[in-house]
C-alpha cells in the first residue's frame, strides 16, 4: 500500500490534469435523472473527499429545483445548462450555502449567459487548481509535518474567502432589496 505522501501526490497530479466538460461538449441531448448522475459522478469524482463521498443525489437535485436554484426539467429530462449548473452548484456548495449560491447565480445570470458563467467558472477554477496542486506538490516532497501546515494554511485562506465570498452577496443582496423598496 503507498504511503498518505504519494497518494496525495497522485491525486494531485490527477486534479491538476483536470479539465471541466467545456460547454461545447457538454451533452446536447436531453437526459434523464440517472444519465446526469452518471455524467456528474464522471464530471466531479475528484473532487470527492474519497471514493465513498458523493457530491451529487438525486434527491439534492430534485431539492435544487424546489429552491430555484436550478430551472425545472422539462419532461423530467435535463439540459446542458442543468449539467452545467449543477457542476457549478456541487462545487461551490462546498463552501457556500444554497442561498449564496442561488444569489450568485441568479446576479451572475443578469449580466451573462450561462455558456458564458459556466465558461468563466471552469477557466477560474483550473487557475485555482494549477495554484493549489503547485503547493501541494512542493509540501509532498518536503514530508508530512509540511503537508499537515499546508493543510492548515489551506483552511484557514478557505475560510478567509469563503467569509469575503458571503459579504459580497449578503451587501449585494442588501442593496438589491434596498432598490426594490425604493420602486
Amino acid at each position: 500500500m503507498s504511503k498518505p505522501t504519494e497518494r496525495i501526490s497522485e491525486w494531485s497530479q490527477k486534479i491538476e490534469n483536470y479539465q471541466a466538460v467545456s460547454w461545447d461538449r457538454l451533452p446536447e441531448i436531453y437526459l434523464y435523472m440517472d444519465q446526469v448522475l452518471t455524467f456528474m459522478e464522471k464530471q466531479l469524482s475528484l473532487f470527492e473527499r474519497d471514493e465513498h463521498t458523493g457530491l451529487l443525489s438525486s434527491s439534492m437535485i430534485n431539492n435544487y429545483v424546489k429552491a430555484g436554484v436550478l430551472p425545472r426539467p422539462k419532461s423530467k429530462k435535463y439540459s446542458r445548462s442543468h449539467l452545467a449548473l449543477l457542476t457549478i452548484v456541487c462545487l461551490l456548495k462546498q463552501v457556500l450555502s444554497l442561498q449564496d449560491i442561488h444569489a450568485l447565480l441568479k446576479t451572475s445570470l443578469d449580466t451573462q449567459s450561462e455558456s458564458e458563467l459556466y465558461d468563466a467558472f471552469c477557466k477560474a477554477q483550473k487557475t485555482s487548481i494549477e495554484e493549489v496542486c503547485e503547493r501541494v506538490d512542493s509540501a509532498a516532497q518536503k514530508g508530512d509535518s509540511a503537508l499537515t501546515k499546508l493543510a492548515m494554511d489551506l483552511s484557514i485562506e478557505a475560510d478567509a474567502r469563503r467569509v469575503a465570498a458571503e459579504r459580497i452577496l449578503s451587501e449585494q443582496q442588501k442593496g438589491t432589496i434596498e432598490k426594490d423598496l425604493d420602486k
